[in-house]
């Protein structure tokens, strides 16, 4: 692993002082026994789980990221003119209780004041009528200044910021709308860009060529280290460098603006627009994220679409759905809605735990997994146009971006749920298999949304200052896949043997694995252990070995895992250490389990640790992000992982692996029958 560093302060890795901030409501008798201790704990989370599903079968937590989701709503609003005092007020409490003591704003619980989410913050407050002389407010104010004002923040920021006349356009990178023509063999098209990214760019480019500007409602002069020369030059990399390259082409293209033809221009546009509302979903989102939203409502409104316009009124309402109202009556904006994937987790979490498998709420569940299937091409179709679709998405309505992950996930679930229609099951884990094995990388490995999405170009794009552009095969997503090709009887097919090797190989020399989508080597390695095990590796294995040994030696002094997300930025001092959280303590437990480790003494302290933090009500406190959109840059705090893997983690410790000896009889799986049934598996 190679270590750097950001320079941010903050709390020591807290290896020997890492009690957990959560409250315990029971501690364990010491001649109760810590499989007796676990049985309580498990009888106590599965009631707590199974009260909360919904009564259409799904489970969902509220999905916390950080105070931008909540700031860009309100400018949104500014910008279309529909600011209404209620919404305002009531986001603005949220924003004001997540300040820090120090004014600024982090991107996660107990991270270091972040530059852009603080101006965004601080010009909500102000919108909201806080008084730039406010001592919250000039607190803020001075940090930003400290930090270098408006003019260091990333391009997003400076963006919104445009639309008021706050910053000038022309101090923007270009974003061209001709960018929707590149055929997919040119550098730079938009099939080069991660789904989520690409689905940001496009609306953003007739944002780029149109350039509005909005009265702003008051100045921002205080937010400048010098009011009188607000936009100042940025310094040109050598030209030799990637870097230099990407400013200067960024130049041609500002260059380019000035004499495009108004016809191919508008044209373009047209173009971009159509791709925008053609994947407008069901519910009215894009994508099912609120970053596409935002902006293809802004794109299509410049384009003439006005508020009562089909396609924008049902995107503003797909907004109001992201709204999470608490009982103090402030208003939190999820960046994204988890459902399925909650929903699987939940199911599978509660298998293993020991509810029975033919349960009336996990059939619900079922049902539901299989009413979200994905039977239609979307834009992953571009790579592979002759793999017939099948999979889950993450959120309620996303039809156009099914997600690997998720439809590993699906799979590994319903294949615990004794179904009424086991027909209708494995006709759908069929296509679930299918389409996942279809969507293998070159390099045997899988990435979350796409094949081979690993152009080096994007990144450099001057606009891509802020988290991942691209989708690359990632270990933790690669290991879903891996672990449900093994339960479905595909553990030694060549592709999954090649998944198998990747992961070997991109193991860190002391033994745990990089979490993309999770926090972070614990997350890695709590998904790959149990993965390369369910596969075939034996325990002995060095690999298997050498993770165990790892995970032995960050395990915090109070007995639980914790990983703080700097460990993205200075992997030496954070990788493994932080405090104790339920959901990487049972991560970790996870792993251990899965190599065989029940016995070990580690093992005892984790599961001790987990029902000890348990609270009466069956339920877990974390506040630290243990999730990442992108890794360090958007970081998530998924509210129900608190619950679901613990609950694994304690179930698989009483009852064993899943399907060891539980398997379906032969003829049952998707992978027994004859592969001519699945073209393409």
């Amino acid at each position: 692993m190679t270590a750097t560093t950001d320079g941010s302060t903050g709390a020591l890795p807290p290896r020997a002082a890492a009690a957990s901030e959560t409250d315990t409501d029971t501690d364990i008798p010491e001649a109760a026994g810590v499989p007796d201790a676990a049985r309580r704990a498990v009888t106590r989370a599965t009631e707590y789980l199974l009260a909360r599903q919904d009564a259409e079968g799904w489970w969902k937590g509220d999905l916390e990221t950080n105070v931008t989701m909540d700031a860009e709503d309100l400018l949104l609003r500014q910008f279309l003119g529909i600011l209404d005092e209620d919404t305002t007020r009531a986001a603005a409490l949220f924003i004001r209780g997540e300040q820090r003591e120090d004014g600024t704003w982090a991107t996660f619980y107990g991270g270091p004041g972040e530059l852009s989410t603080t101006i965004e913050a601080y010009v909500a407050l102000r919108l909201a009528g806080d008084a730039p002389d406010a001592p919250h407010m000039a607190k803020a104010s001075a940090w930003i200044r400290d930090q270098g004002g408006i003019a260091a923040s990333r391009v997003f920021t400076r963006i919104w910021l445009a639309l008021f006349g706050w910053w000038k356009w022309e101090d923007l990178p270009e974003l061209p709308p001709e960018l929707i023509w590149f055929p997919t063999w040119v550098p730079l098209n938009i099939y080069d860009f991660g789904c989520w990214a690409r689905q940001t760019i496009v609306p953003l480019t007739i944002v780029s060529a149109k350039r509005p500007v909005r009265p702003a409602p008051f100045p921002l002069d205080e937010l400048h280290t010098d009011p009188e020369h607000p936009n100042p030059p940025r310094p040109l990399a050598p030209a030799t460098s990637w870097d230099g390259v990407f400013q200067r082409l960024d130049r041609a293209l500002h260059a380019f603006r000035k004499v495009a033809p108004r016809r191919v221009r508008r044209a373009a546009m047209n173009t971009a627009a159509r791709w925008i509302i053609e994947r407008q979903e069901n519910d009215g989102c894009w994508g099912g994220i609120q970053p596409p939203a935002v902006y293809s409502i802004i794109a299509l409104h410049l384009l003439g679409y006005d508020l009562q316009h089909p396609v924008i009124r049902e995107g503003l309402a797909s907004l109001d759905r992201f709204a999470v109202w608490r009982e103090d009556g402030a208003r939190m904006i999820e960046a994204c809605q988890s459902p399925v994937w909650d929903t699987c987790l939940a199911t599978i979490a509660l298998v293993d735990a020991g509810v029975p498998a033919d349960h009336p709420q996990l059939v619900k569940a079922a049902d539901w997994m299989l009413g979200e299937e994905i039977v239609k091409p979307g834009d992953w179709a571009v790579r592979r146009p002759e793999l017939p679709p099948g999979g889950w998405a993450f959120e309620f309505h996303n039809d156009n971006y099914p997600d690997i992950d998720d439809t590993a996930e699906v799979v590994l679930a319903l294949r615990r749920v004794r179904h009424h229609d086991p027909d209708r099951v494995e006709s759908a884990i069929a296509r679930g298999v299918r389409w996942n094995l279809g969507m293998q990388s070159r390099n045997g490995a899988w990435g979350a949304f796409d094949v081979d999405n690993t152009s080096p170009f994007p990144n450099r794009l001057p606009f891509c200052d802020f988290g991942e552009v691209i989708d690359p095969p990632s270990a933790d997503v690669t290991a879903h896949v891996v672990e449900m090709l093994a339960v479905e009887g595909l553990a030694h097919d060549p592709r999954t043997r090649r998944g198998v090797e990747w992961l070997l190989a991109e193991q860190e020399p002391d033994g745990p694995w990089f979490g993309r989508w999770g926090v972070n080597y614990i997350y890695g390695t709590g998904s790959v252990v149990p993965a390369l095990i369910a596969a075939g590796i034996p325990a002995a294995h060095p690999a298997i070995r050498r993770a165990v040994a790892w995970l032995e030696s960050v395990q915090n002094d109070d007995g639980g895992w914790g990983e703080d997300l700097r460990s993205y930025r200075d992997v030496r001092k954070w990788a493994g250490r932080g405090a104790s959280t339920p959901s990487q303590t049972a991560w970790a437990l996870m792993a251990l389990l899965a190599a065989g480790e029940k016995d070990s003494r580690a093992v005892e302290r984790g599961i001790t640790w987990l029902a000890a933090t348990q609270k009466e009500d069956g339920s877990w406190d974390e506040p630290y992000f243990t999730g990442t959109g992108f890794p360090w840059d958007f970081s998530i705090n998924y509210h129900l992982y608190r619950q679901v893997f613990p609950l694994t983690a304690l179930g698989r410790y009483l009852n064993g692996e899943p399907f060891t000896g539980r398997l379906p009889a032969p003829g049952a799986r998707a992978a027994d029958r004859p592969l001519a049934e699945a073209k393409g598996m």
